[in-house]
């Protein structure tokens, strides 16, 4: 039975986001390579500065997984207890997860507006810079929220860009402003909404 978000104009949209959760552990059910496709073409519908699309999505399982897997506890070392602790959990959800899709930028947009405006001042390069990271962000958004219409389930990995250079060396890809690390697979049970501020407390009106 569809909530009563879904039944309401443009309901599902809503319905999926009322439903998506950050889940940490999946099950072992293989996710159909359709499925991935639908969550890439779903990502790759999302808005962008100058349409420039400047995002890279990169499938990893398998061995490569596996070293991801291996790469985050050896550096998480390097770092305070707090972070150590939630980089080791990372490396475990990655592991539990049948597929992972990073995404990462191209600094096509940054270079597009550097060239646009005939400029390579720092306040351009952060302009662009910024834009580029919106873009991105958007992206992983769709693909979060369509991979919760499908029945899967997601996490954004934010703490592994703490170690994003090394993370971004072993998916070769350049060096970039930016990198999400996405497990996907099927939950291995219920996540419980997590408890958010009230609107009230979050939004103003001004007149």
């Amino acid at each position: 039975m569809k909530s009563e978000s879904a039944s309401a104009p443009g309901g599902e949209v809503l319905d999926a986001i009322a439903r998506r959760r950050s889940v940490r552990r999946f099950d072992d059910r293989h996710v159909d390579e359709d499925l991935i496709r639908l969550l890439l073409e779903a990502a790759n519908s999302a808005p962008s500065a100058h349409n420039q699309q400047s995002w890279r999505f990169i499938i990893v399982r398998g061995e490569r997984k596996a070293k991801l897997v291996d790469l985050i506890p050896a550096r998480s070392a390097d770092f305070p207890r707090p972070a150590s602790v939630l980089l080791r959990m990372a490396s475990r959800t990655i592991a539990s997860a049948p597929v992972v899709i990073a995404i990462a930028n191209s600094g096509e947009l940054i270079r597009h507006g550097e060239e646009l405006f005939s400029l390579h001042t720092g306040g351009i390069h952060d302009f662009f810079r910024t834009m580029e990271i919106q873009s991105s962000a958007a992206a992983v958004e769709n693909l979060l929220l369509a991979a919760t219409s499908l029945g899967l389930a997601t996490v954004w990995l934010g703490i592994l860009f703490l170690i994003k250079d090394d993370v971004l060396a072993l998916l070769e890809e350049p060096k970039g402003e930016f990198m999400a690390v996405v497990p996907v697979g099927y939950p291995s049970g219920p996540t419980p909404a997590p408890r958010k501020r009230p609107l009230a407390t979050v939004a103003k009106t001004l007149d």
